[in-house]
């Protein structure tokens, strides 16, 4: 059973007030907040051991590389990667999505098929498009049913000997469904095709095992999973990593560099070209770690309870119709009210402290699908509480009585 007031306090933000009232913050989807021990570690590292990486002799160098690589093991360790080297520092999930598109520019070609699903957000399609322009391979889409949820049967159909790369996010930012990304993986390799699994949504609920799940790609963001912004990872298996050429060319990610040839370093550094994000890296480790010392089984259970009451509630309002109803989801409520549009309810719930994101949320597609311009989207983590969504919902008739 989590302390939730206890936790509470580790995050200083939670005690501010926005518009004169206390800030109920609900936009945990598009970004966590961040804990003191975090804040800490961020401090710590440029208080104490500011200095570039694996190039240098001197000893704050050493310190800053030992730290760096030590938050890769413990990434390592929290994703279950074979091996730390699997792991590569990126400047977040689309870096990381790109850095795959780019990749398999060399290993494509005109008639090879690849597969999104219709509930991606838009990094994890445009990089694909791109890539589809650059190489004539042809993009197919795994179709989406009224509860929010991909329409296995469809996708069992699209696979095919021509089928090389199948995509998709492991749980909807947009809706909050768990995809069934065991099944996806497992279909896929059948006809001989790679799975890159979006885990940006999941990774702040639930703990993905790469090994378990047999994925080939897997990729994050650190600021989801209550750690910085700008940086993130990419999990791919050692064979694929070494069949992709180099995303970019600059320091780091050489062996020997002359005008006539140049040969690039082993994994993890061929994938990390130029001084990167020093402490976000460090203070990722730490993020993981202070997720790790509340439990995520613990984390899953509480944001269920959230889940359930605040569906429970928000249904009590008459006109009020909330987007993504799988039996398989986690703790996101994407609803509007009738006749009434979702950024004049944020705007009203805003001026009363509380912070949702309004919108398509970066996955049009799903917008399209229902024919709505957007939605509300209240977003809940393990430091909030039954009582902001008692506020929510009082918002929400707030707003319904102001604009009807």
């Amino acid at each position: 059973m989590l302390n939730v007031e206890d936790i509470r306090k580790d995050f200083p933000i939670l005690s501010r007030k926005v518009n004169g009232k206390p800030l109920v913050y609900f936009d945990n989807a598009a970004t966590s907040q961040t804990p003191q021990q975090v804040i800490d570690a961020i401090v710590d590292y440029y208080s104490n051991y500011n200095a570039n990486i694996h190039r240098g002799v001197h000893t704050l160098s050493q310190e800053a590389t030992d730290l760096y690589e030590l938050s890769r093991q413990k990434v390592q360790a929290h994703f279950n990667a074979k091996h730390s080297y699997e792991i590569i520092f990126t400047s977040g999930t689309t870096h990381s999505i790109n850095l795959i598109a780019n990749g398999f520019s060399s290993l494509l070609k005109k008639g090879d098929e690849i597969i999104v699903s219709a509930l991606e957000h838009h990094s994890n399609i445009v990089p694909w498009q791109m890539l589809c322009e650059r190489t004539g391979a042809l993009l197919k889409v795994i179709p989406m049913n009224d509860d929010g949820e991909l329409v296995m049967s469809e996708y069992d159909k699209l696979l095919s000997k021509n089928t090389k790369l199948v995509f998709t996010n492991h749980i909807s930012n947009a809706l909050g469904t768990i995809n069934p990304i065991k099944y996806i993986i497992e279909e896929a390799h059948k006809v001989g095709a790679a799975v890159l699994i979006d885990g940006a949504q999941a990774c702040p609920h639930i703990k993905p095992d790469v090994q378990a799940l047999n994925v080939d790609f897997y990729v994050a963001s650190a600021h989801k999973m209550c750690g910085p912004t700008g940086m993130g990872m990419l999990y791919g298996k050692e064979e694929w990593l070494n069949k992709l050429p180099p995303y970019q060319g600059g320091g780091e990610m050489i062996a020997e560099v002359s005008f006539e040839k140049t040969t690039y370093a082993d994994l993890p550094h061929k994938f990390e070209a130029g001084t990167p994000n020093i402490a976000g890296g460090i203070v990722f480790g730490t993020a993981i770690d202070y997720m790790n010392s509340i439990g995520f089984d613990a984390i899953a259970d509480y944001e269920n309870e959230l889940l359930e009451y605040g569906t429970q509630k928000l249904l009590e309002i008459e006109g009020l119709k909330i987007y993504g109803t799988s039996k398989h989801k986690t703790s996101v409520l994407s609803f509007n009210l009738e006749g009434i549009h979702p950024y004049d309810v944020g705007s009203i719930l805003d001026k009363l402290g509380i912070a949702v994101r309004t919108g398509h949320h970066c996955a049009q597609p799903i917008m399209d699908y229902y024919k709505i311009p957007g939605t509300i989207r209240a977003s809940f983590a393990f430091y909030n509480t039954k009582a902001e969504i008692d506020a929510l919902v009082e918002g929400v008739k707030k707003a319904k009585m102001m604009l009807s």
